[in-house]
C-alpha cells in the first residue's frame, strides 16, 4: 500500500502547537545544536522585488527527522492584504527521505519565533523584570508579548511602541485584558526603551531605532527584527558595552543583529560571547553581572521550525 504524505493545515496546527509546546520544543533544538546534534547550514536567502524569500533545512538526529521550510518576508504585504511572512514547512524521513507532512507555517513560524525570543529574555535578563517594551505591534510583536507574559510572571508594564500607531493601540485593546497586565502605547521608541528592563525589537528596519544613551545598565535586549543582511534595530554602541549571544554564530553574523556593525568594523567577532544554546546547555556563562547589559540576537533556525513540527506529527501519530 502506498504512503500518502499528509498535508496540515495552518487552523490544525493552531490546535495542535501550544506557546508553552513551543518553548519546550524550541528550547531542546537549541540544546541538540549547542551539543553538536543537528545538521543545519545557514538559510539561503534570494532578493525578490519587495522582499526575499528563504530556504531552511535541518536534520535533527535525536528527534529522528528532518526537514525545510520555505518562507518569505515581504515588509509591505499588509497593504495588499497579505501576511508579511508566510511558510511552508515539509517535514521529512531520514530513513527514507519519505516526505511525512507538508505543513502550512505561517502561524508556526510566529509561535516558534515568539519562543525563542522567550527564552532569550529568560536565559539573559535579570531576574523578575517588571517592564517590557515591545518595538513593533505586528504580529511578531504580539506574538512576543505572549511568550514573554508566560516567562516573565512579575510583569506588571508594557511600553509598545509601533510605527503604525493604530496597531499599537489594536494590540492594547485585544491583549490588555487578556493577559492582565498595563500595556502602555507610547509616542517614540525612547518613550517606551528608558523605563524598560527587558527590550524586545520586532521592526524590519534597517537603521538603529534604540540610541546608546536611552539604555541603562542592566538591560535585557531581544532583538528579532534583523534577520537579513543590512537590517539593524540598536545603536552599534550599545552592542559594545553588551555581552552578545546569537542563535547560530553563522548565520547571526551575517543576517541578525550584529551583521551591520561587524560589517562596518564598529564590532569585532570576538565580541561576541557565543550562542544561546552554550548558556542553556552550561557550555558558557550568560548575565555575569546585574549591572551588564545583554543581547539576543535571533535570525530564525530550522531547528526551530522542524522541533515545533515534530510536536504536531506526533500528536498525529505520523512520528
Amino acid at each position: 500500500m502506498m504512503r500518502q504524505t499528509v498535508y496540515i493545515r495552518e487552523e490544525q496546527v493552531k490546535e495542535l502547537l501550544t506557546l508553552p509546546e513551543a518553548i519546550e520544543a524550541v528550547e531542546s533544538a537549541f540544546k541538540d545544536k549547542a551539543e553538536g546534534h543537528a545538521i543545519m547550514p545557514p538559510k539561503l536567502i534570494i532578493p525578490l522585488p519587495g522582499g526575499d524569500f528563504r530556504a531552511m533545512p535541518t536534520y535533527l538526529p535525536r528527534q529522528k527527522v528532518a526537514g525545510v521550510k520555505v518562507v518569505n518576508s515581504h515588509p509591505n504585504n499588509r497593504e495588499k492584504g497579505l501576511p508579511t511572512v508566510m511558510a511552508t514547512l515539509v517535514m521529512i524521513e531520514p530513513e527514507t527521505g519519505f516526505p511525512l507532512a507538508v505543513i502550512e507555517a505561517t502561524y508556526l513560524t510566529a509561535i516558534r519565533t515568539a519562543a525563542a525570543g522567550a527564552l532569550g529574555t529568560k536565559t539573559l535578563a535579570n531576574p523578575n523584570p517588571h517592564r517590557l517594551a515591545i518595538l513593533g505591534a505586528g504580529t511578531q510583536g504580539r506574538f512576543q508579548l505572549l511568550s514573554h507574559k508566560l516567562v516573565l510572571p512579575n510583569l506588571e508594564q508594557v511600553c509598545v511602541w509601533s510605527l503604525d500607531e493604530d496597531l499599537a493601540w489594536q494590540m492594547k485593546r485585544e491583549l490588555e485584558p487578556q493577559l492582565e497586565v498595563e500595556i502602555k502605547v507610547c509616542p517614540d521608541p525612547e518613550t517606551a526603551v528608558k523605563e524598560a528592563n527587558v527590550v524586545v525589537t520586532t521592526t524590519p528596519s534597517r537603521k538603529p531605532l534604540v540610541r546608546n544613551d536611552w539604555v541603562s545598565n542592566g538591560t535585557h535586549f531581544t532583538c528579532i527584527g534583523a534577520d537579513a543582511p543590512g537590517k539593524q534595530e540598536l545603536d552599534p554602541e550599545i552592542l559594545q558595552r553588551a555581552r552578545i549571544f546569537l542563535d547560530d554564530m553563522a548565520q547571526g553574523m551575517e543576517s541578525g543583529e550584529v551583521n551591520v556593525p561587524l560589517h562596518k568594523g564598529l564590532l569585532k567577532p570576538e565580541q561576541i560571547a557565543g550562542e544561546i544554546g552554550e548558556v542553556l546547555t552550561g557550555k558558557k556563562e550568560g548575565r555575569r553581572s546585574d549591572g551588564e547589559i545583554t543581547v539576543f540576537s535571533s535570525t530564525g533556525l530550522a531547528i526551530q521550525d522542524v522541533a515545533c513540527g515534530a510536536v504536531i506529527l506526533k500528536k498525529l501519530g505520523v512520528l
